[in-house]
């Protein structure tokens, strides 16, 4: 199976201060990657590298296409939905605003109307919140519509930061189920950032575990899981 993202000695860097230390994983078509660490370690600064909105050196690929140093526009257009550690949604636009503003770029407009329809069946949820300024929206309709908002790009790729981040367990059971079938049935790749890592690689079937902006462990989210120290630091028992 071909790679959908190769990243190989990524490093990056806010200002003079350097947050990856060459850095390589890949992520197959079709799959679902997990990084792992603790806070500080690298993970949300990886996701920025990829998407062009840090500085960074090395070689960035999605499907193909080398991405390291190209604009944040030029990667999303390749089909790369990010969805951010705070949701990123537009708060005082309703919910039907922010799925239309995220597809606002795409020229098919009928294939971006089949989208908004594919989203409902996702959520059914937002669909009765349609005319509901986001911002009051609860925690977890606020992740469902950051994801949605993503699915409105019509991706190939998902980039998912900490999705969930102060919710409560059974809405991220729900959100989990739902990421589950976006994979399998619209074929979209996805690479995980989760403190939550018992639910990370229960989702995931490949794992990264970082360390101060450096790769110390990877394999496939089975071989992570029944490693000593890894049931030990991040798995708790």
């Amino acid at each position: 199976m071909s790679n959908m993202l190769e990243v190989k000695d990524l490093k990056a860097y806010y200002g003079p201060s350097q947050a990856l230390h060459g850095i390589s994983f890949s992520l197959s078509k079709g799959g679902i990657t997990t990084l792992l660490g603790a806070n500080g370690a690298g993970k949300t600064t990886t996701l920025r590298a990829i998407c062009g909105m840090v500085r960074a050196e090395g070689s960035v690929i999605i499907d193909g296409e080398p991405v390291t140093g190209k604009a944040t526009e030029s990667v999303v257009r390749l089909g790369v939905g990010h969805v951010p550690e705070g949701r990123g949604t537009f708060t005082e636009l309703s919910v039907e605003e922010n799925l239309r503003v995220a597809a606002y770029t795409r020229r098919d407009k009928a294939a971006a109307a089949r989208d908004l329809e594919m989203v409902f069946t996702y959520f059914p949820r937002l669909k009765e919140r349609m005319a509901q300024q986001a911002g009051t929206l609860s925690g977890g309709e606020q992740q469902m519509l950051a994801i949605s908002r993503a699915l409105m790009l019509g991706p190939r790729l998902m980039l998912l930061d900490e999705p969930s981040f102060g919710l409560a367990p059974l809405i991220v059971q729900e959100i989990f189920r739902i990421m589950r079938r976006i994979n399998e049935e619209a074929k979209v790749s996805m690479l995980l950032v989760e403190q939550n890592a018992a639910l990370a690689l229960e989702l995931a079937d490949h794992a990264y575990v970082l360390e101060t902006g450096r790769v110390v462990m990877s394999g496939t989210s089975a071989e992570v899981r029944s490693d000593e120290q890894i049931r030990k630091s991040y798995l708790g028992y």
